[in-house]
């Protein structure tokens, strides 16, 4: 049994299932878990990939990029005062700086997975690959000792698979992935989640912009989705709260994500479908190519990854 397993059946009997149990009709609550497989590999989010995660009407997955931050444990308060579990995709050096938080996402119910040691600028697809992976590797470490609690025994795995994670889940920054990559992540067993929506957080807004800007996407989408926000963002951790007030307004339902055997589920994207997130990267190749990435409507953040 993996260790969130583990922790999943210790919380069984705990004040944190108690307290779960105890959310009322008032609160927005997790309203079912899926269970993701990535055995030989997944690709899923429609910004990216042309399959995603199957949802019904009025249903979304919370996902978190670029955690932990000062401003995490104010959006797990806020998921924790609905009974909502999300996912948190970490960078590693934040993790390793801040491992009281990573560990609570964990504690608190949420999946805890991958997003590169480093948060590389201009992404991984302009670094060399032995480069890139090496970053990837490092910040999986990070992840899995601060959120999880291993213990390597001072052996450095030397592949992911080798690592065991305990969600064998990454999201690339900028969603600016490579064949090559995508190819090792497929050989172990690691899934690539894209996201059907974007808060665009990476912008400098204030919070009733920002759930404006996600609740008319939500809609446009179809009223349902997988749904990106940044956890480092001051405007985001206060939006938290009123978004997750205006979907139970809305009757919306949250769906958690957790790792599980097998591959999948996905369902395939729409008629009509195209990479967005190519679109924006092409577009900004040439300032990509220089080291520079200008913030706009794509899927970038707001500003480079401090230097070590």
């Amino acid at each position: 049994m993996r260790i969130a397993g583990a922790l999943l059946a210790l919380l069984a009997g705990s004040g944190v299932a108690a307290a779960a149990a105890e959310c009322g009709p008032d609160k927005l609550g997790t309203s079912r878990i899926v269970s993701v497989g990535t055995q030989g590999g997944l690709e899923v989010g429609l910004k990216t990939y042309p399959r995603t995660i199957p949802l019904a009407d009025h249903e979304v997955i919370l996902t978190f990029d670029d955690g932990p931050a000062a401003t995490t444990p104010a959006i797990l308060k806020a998921l924790a005062d609905q009974c909502v579990r999300a996912t948190f995709f970490d960078i590693g050096r934040n993790a390793e700086s801040l491992p009281e938080i990573a560990r609570r996402e964990v504690l608190d119910g949420h999946t805890v997975a991958h997003h590169t040691w480093s948060h590389p600028q201009p992404t991984l697809r302009y670094m060399p690959d032995a480069v890139a992976r090496a970053d990837v590797l490092r910040g999986m470490i990070a992840v899995e000792k601060a959120a999880y609690g291993r213990d390597f025994n001072g052996v450095e795995p030397k592949e992911p698979k080798d690592l065991k994670l305990e969600a064998p889940w990454f999201r690339f920054p900028g969603f600016a992935d490579t064949q090559d990559l995508r190819d090792w992540f497929a050989a172990n067993n690691v899934g690539i989640f894209g996201v059907d929506l974007w808060a665009s957080d990476w912008i400098k807004m204030t919070p009733e912009e920002e759930l404006k800007l996600v609740m008319s996407r939500l809609e446009s989408n179809g009223h349902k989705g997988m749904l990106l926000m940044h956890d480092n963002h001051p405007w985001t951790a206060e939006m938290v709260p009123m978004l997750l007030s205006e979907l139970k307004a809305k009757g919306y339902k949250v769906v958690h994500m957790v790792a599980g055997p097998g591959n999948g589920p996905t369902v395939p994207a729409p008629p009509g479908w195209f990479s967005e997130t190519e679109r924006v990267i092409g577009a900004l190749k040439p300032r990509l190519e220089r080291g520079a990435v200008k913030v706009g409507a794509g899927p970038f953040p707001v500003k480079p990854a401090p230097v070590e």
